[in-house]
């Protein structure tokens, strides 16, 4: 008692600290996502006999011919996507012909499908493509939740026209995806530059 009395200043200065401290304001851990193990980066050839286009993919990576656009069927055999199961993902890869007069509206389809994407995208970056195959194109990067953020389409100008988009079946969400894409958009980048028209 005499203990408690001498040090009573001291135990309720304590009391208050305590009682202070455990008021502070709650504050929420930020959302977290699941942690990707990305595999070693390396490739192998797409060279297909028939095919227009030869490039190197991913080995983590399969190559699946697709015959149906949107339930029709595609307009020549060439159509292929570009699996990676590992990350949910898909490169849809369309390829069409260049007649007399159609080269600008296959030019003009691709930029309109990107746009597409405009009311949910907060930029569209786009940028020229040019390299040592002789191949020319345009790569489109779109910001925001969309459904595909990363575009490109490759040509000759005379005679064929090739358009990929990376899709993901998941929500979009700029956020968790981001990761991904960085890693895959490496990939793109590695099939734009080792692709060749036969």
């Amino acid at each position: 008692m005499l203990f408690f009395q001498q040090h009573k200043a001291h135990i309720i200065i304590c009391i208050a600290f305590m009682a202070l401290a455990c008021n502070s304001p709650f504050v929420p851990k930020p959302r977290g996502y699941f942690k990707i193990n990305f595999p070693q980066r390396q490739y192998q050839t797409f060279y297909q006999p028939g095919y227009p286009y030869t490039f190197e993919y991913p080995v983590y990576a399969q190559v699946v011919k697709d015959s149906t656009f949107f339930g029709g069927k595609t307009e020549n055999p060439w159509w292929i996507n570009i699996d990676f199961p590992q990350f949910n993902g898909r490169i849809y890869v369309s390829y069409k012909t260049i007649g007399p007069n159609n080269f600008q509206k296959l030019v003009n389809d691709a930029f309109t499908l990107t746009n597409k994407h405009s009311e949910k995208a907060y930029s569209i970056d786009d940028s020229l493509i040019a390299t040592p195959n002789g191949v020319r194109g345009m790569f489109f990067k779109v910001g925001g939740n969309v459904a595909t953020a990363n575009q490109f389409f490759l040509t000759d100008s005379t005679h064929h026209f090739l358009r990929g988009a990376l899709y993901f079946d998941a929500t979009p969400n700029q956020d968790s995806l981001a990761p991904v894409n960085r890693f895959l958009v490496e990939d793109m980048k590695h099939l734009i530059n080792s692709f060749k028209w036969k």
